[in-house]
C-alpha cells in the first residue's frame, strides 16, 4: 500500500510512538485518523457501542455484548468507507465504538489472546505474510481476550455449499476440530481499533493497516494447531471448563 499506509506513512509513524499499537484511549484526534486509515484500507465502518462505565451505552439490562455491537440493526447496509459520513459519526457520536462488517473486503480470524500470540511468532518467523493483527480486552478475562488476525474474505463461491457462515467454528460441536477459533465472513462484524471495553479495556492494533491482507487459507493451519495446544493446556487447568475455550460466553 502507499499513502498513508506505507511504512513511513504517519499512521504506521503513529503506532511506532505509541509502543505496539495500543491508543490513548482520550486522544479523539488519534481515533479519527485510524478510522479513516481503516476505511481508505477499504474496511467497511459503522458506529458501534460504547462503555457507560461498567454497562453498556445501549442501556438494554443485562446487555451480553457491552460496547461490542453495532448501533443499528442495519449495520450491514449502513456500513461505508466513505470519509465524509465516517467524520460525521466520529463527530456527533465522540464516544462511539465502530465496527468493521467482515465478509465484503476481509475477513478475521479471531482466536484466544495466548494462542494468538503463540500463532504470530511462529508465522513471523517462518516467513509467512501476516496482515494487520489487533488484540481485543488484554489485560481482562483470559477467555475473553481475543487476537484478530485480518485476512482478505473468502468472497462469495459459485457454488454456495462451499461457503460458510462465521458461526461454523465457534458451535460446541465443532470445538474438538477447531477449538477457540472463530472465522468472521459474511454477516459477522468485529470491533476496530480503536475501541473501549467495559473495565478500562480496549481493542489495540499491534500490525497495523500498513500490512497487506494475507489469504486466510496460508495462516489457517497454524492458527488452528495454536488454538489446539492452547485448549489442551486450559483443559488440564483444575477446575477448568473445557467449553469456555471454544464458546465463550458474551460474545
Amino acid at each position: 500500500m502507499s499513502g498513508p499506509f506505507g511504512a513511513k506513512g504517519r499512521i504506521a509513524q503513529w503506532l511506532r510512538r505509541r509502543g505496539g499499537g495500543k491508543p490513548a484511549p482520550d486522544s479523539g484526534v488519534d481515533r479519527l485518523e485510524l478510522l479513516r486509515a481503516a476505511a481508505a484500507a477499504g474496511l467497511p465502518l459503522a458506529p458501534a457501542a460504547h462503555p457507560s462505565g461498567y454497562r453498556c451505552s445501549c442501556e438494554r439490562v443485562g446487555c451480553p455484548t457491552p460496547a461490542r455491537h453495532p448501533l443499528s440493526f442495519a449495520w450491514q447496509t449502513q456500513s461505508t468507507t466513505d470519509r465524509a459520513q465516517i467524520d460525521r459519526w466520529a463527530h456527533t457520536q465522540p464516544q462511539a465504538n465502530f465496527i468493521t462488517a467482515t465478509g465484503m473486503v476481509h475477513d478475521v480470524l479471531d482466536v484466544p489472546l495466548e494462542a494468538g500470540r503463540a500463532a504470530l511468532e511462529r508465522l513471523l518467523s517462518a516467513g509467512i505474510e501476516v496482515g494487520p493483527v489487533a488484540v481485543f480486552g488484554e489485560g481482562g478475562s483470559g477467555e475473553d481476550a481475543r487476537m484478530l488476525f485480518f485476512t482478505a474474505t473468502r468472497g462469495t463461491p459459485e457454488d454456495e455449499d462451499e461457503w460458510w457462515p462465521c458461526e461454523l467454528d465457534c458451535h460446541p460441536e465443532t470445538m474438538d476440530e477447531h477449538p477457540g477459533l472463530r472465522w468472521h465472513c459474511r454477516g459477522s462484524y468485529v470491533l476496530v481499533p480503536p475501541a473501549r471495553l467495559p473495565g478500562d479495556l480496549d481493542v489495540h492494533w499491534v500490525r497495523g493497516l500498513e500490512h497487506p491482507l494475507p489469504d486466510p487459507l496460508t495462516l489457517l493451519e497454524t492458527l488452528t494447531d495454536a488454538c489446539a495446544r492452547y485448549a489442551e493446556g486450559a483443559q488440564s487447568d483444575a477446575g477448568h471448563d473445557p467449553h469456555a475455550v471454544a464458546w465463550p460466553v458474551g460474545r
